[in-house]
């Protein structure tokens, strides 16, 4: 990407609801946790470079299409990661209606959810760089527009790692540890001069917002957002509301703030 990288951007967001929209004249819902909003969803299987079968869904706008594309990388499944993991669900229930984006959600090998098992067993963070390779190449072979990376916990490292690639525009990390990503995988993305947004609980287990600014300091690209009182699984619906707004901030940001009602 060419032009000259902005400095390093760094913001603290409290857990305040956005602003509300209206639809006036039509009896209206508050969107809670359990809200699932109008999609086209479609079940998936991914194949990948090393012949395993990856279960997932696809969620599209119904009746128009997606200006942009999530690629959902899970939290680690050995500590009861999956695809169906909340904030990735809520995406995946919310943004094609709200926000017109296509969600791609996948279980990498060996992890099962809901949706199904997908083959092989865990990599360890290693052998999943063929599912993130898939999941890519599957989006660009599927005519999806401008794929974001969205991954949280175990799944910003393999964004990190693995998903630096011409077809990606940018990533989004929610709780990154930056325990297998390295130093030389930031510098990567700090030459590609691709987006990272990197989204930070004020409370998190691994990796608290000054180390946060400190170690993406190396990517003049990276925004580094602060959330207070938030923690590591960002249990609670104020927090699942600032991580999609922030996420369609960047991803659409014409569909920002989001509406926390819908019409019945």
């Amino acid at each position: 990407m060419g032009g000259t990288a902005p400095a390093l951007a760094q913001f603290v967001l409290a857990a305040a609801p956005p602003p509300h929209w209206a639809w006036f004249g039509e009896s209206m819902s508050e969107i809670r946790a359990s809200t699932v909003l109008p999609a086209a969803r479609t079940p998936v299987t991914i194949r990948t470079a090393d012949g395993l079968n990856l279960v997932g869904e696809l969620a599209m706008p119904v009746a128009r299409a997606p200006v942009a594309t999530l690629i959902a990388l899970h939290p680690l499944p050995t500590a009861g990661g999956m695809m169906d993991s909340h904030l990735l669900r809520k995406a995946s229930y919310r943004l094609p209606a709200l926000a017109e984006i296509a969600v791609l959600r996948f279980n990498a090998r060996g992890t099962t959810s809901e949706q199904g098992t997908s083959e092989g067993e865990f990599g360890d963070g290693d052998a999943e760089r063929y599912d993130v390779a898939a999941a890519i190449s599957w989006s660009v072979a599927a005519g999806l527009p401008r794929l974001w990376l969205l991954g949280w916990s175990f799944g910003t490292e393999l964004a990190l790692r693995f998903g630096n690639a011409p077809a990606v525009e940018g990533a989004i990390l929610l709780s990154p540890p930056l325990k297998r990503a390295t130093d030389a995988d930031l510098d990567g993305w700090a030459a590609s001069g691709r987006p990272l947004l990197a989204l930070i609980p004020a409370l998190d287990d691994y990796l608290r917002p000054d180390e946060a600014r400190a170690r993406f300091a190396r990517v003049p690209q990276a925004e580094v957002v602060a959330v207070d009182n938030a923690k590591h699984l960002w249990v609670g619906e104020p927090y699942v509301r600032i991580v999609l707004n922030e996420i369609v901030r960047r991803v659409n940001p014409s569909a920002w703030p989001l509406p926390t009602e819908w019409k019945d």
